[in-house]
């Protein structure tokens, strides 16, 4: 396979770890960038990226991309053939009260890198939505073909905003795009703010975990190791324009993916019920019709073996 210099956005960041760590064992360069900002615990990026540094073929860049001159040098002195760009700022919950954080890495940082892949002229530009588009969709599993003019959450409204800015430039300048759907992505080097990292932190230590919707909902929870492998088959694969869903194509129920945590942890979880949360949704479900189709995307780890694996991480990482 011939050697491909790629820019990782978000490297520091779970899904951007995990996939310059699979470009690196191919044997590829990548050339990450991240702020490492403060949205959830500093040291666990700085050890994600510690363990891409021992790698000979690994670059990182420290910069913001909003910082449109920062990221101008960084495509200046490196030649970028490929953009894997993962980088965002995340969270439901947290855009209903730091909206702006939104605007400018979501947006601004989007556009910024969009039109440097142009002026460079990348051969393909990957980047990551979410299922968070289909906002109360009824219909399910979600397909990609249905309408997602309704988001609930402004973060939600910049992933669609980034499929319509990604649909421009491809259709203006010829830059082949293609946007991935991300349903629910968990697994070892997961992200603090997620709910298997919150679930399992707070059993272990004795405290009640939240749950919303006095745990009427479904989410289709979807492995890293799964995710990767169609993020990687989207870089192989350039294409005008494309949309698609990674997901497991199940709707796991959130009361039994809290009792498989238990068994794995052997012990029992103290449950507080709660409403449903401004901007939540009650299920999602992927259908990947498109990416198996296309990607040859085939998840194949199911939850328990998922949650066993995350577990044994984060038992090991934080020696509980």
């Amino acid at each position: 396979m011939q050697l491909t210099t790629y820019l990782v956005t978000g490297a520091a960041g779970f899904i951007g770890f995990h996939v310059s760590h699979a470009l690196l064992r191919r044997g590829h360069r990548v050339i990450g960038v991240d702020n490492v900002n403060d949205y959830y615990d500093v040291s666990l990026k700085e050890g994600r990226l510690a363990l891409l540094e021992e790698h000979a073929q690994f670059t990182f860049h420290r910069i913001d991309l909003a910082d449109q001159s920062a990221l101008t040098e960084v495509f200046t002195r490196h030649s970028i053939e490929v953009v894997c760009h993962l980088a965002a700022q995340a969270g439901v919950r947290y855009s209903l009260v730091n909206p702006f954080a939104y605007q400018k890495s979501n947006l601004e940082g989007f556009l910024h890198l969009m039109h440097l892949a142009k002026e460079h002229k990348v051969r393909n530009f990957v980047y990551a939505s979410s299922s968070s588009v289909y906002g109360n969709n009824r219909k399910v599993p979600f397909s990609v073909k249905d309408n997602v003019d309704h988001p609930i959450s402004l973060y939600a409204a910049t992933k669609k905003a980034n499929e319509l800015m990604a649909h421009t430039y491809s259709h203006l300048y010829g830059l082949p795009c293609t946007g991935l759907r991300f349903f629910t992505v968990y697994g070892p080097w997961g992200r603090p703010d997620m709910a298997l990292f919150i679930f399992t932190r707070a059993i272990l230590r004795g405290e009640p975990i939240k749950v919303f919707n006095h745990g009427r909902m479904k989410r289709d929870f979807t492995y890293i190791d799964d995710i990767v492998q169609g993020v990687l088959a989207s870089l192989d694969r350039p294409v005008p324009y494309a949309i698609y869903n990674l997901g497991n194509s199940r709707a796991e129920d959130l009361l039994a993916f809290i009792a498989c945590i238990e068994k794995t942890l052997g012990k029992r979880a103290e449950r507080l019920l709660l409403p449903m949360q401004p901007g939540d949704v009650a299920e999602t479900w992927a259908d990947i019709t498109e990416s198996t189709r296309d990607l040859g995307f085939q998840p194949t780890t199911t939850i328990e073996e998922g949650i066993e694996r995350f577990v044994a991480w984060y038992r090991s990482y934080y020696g509980e």
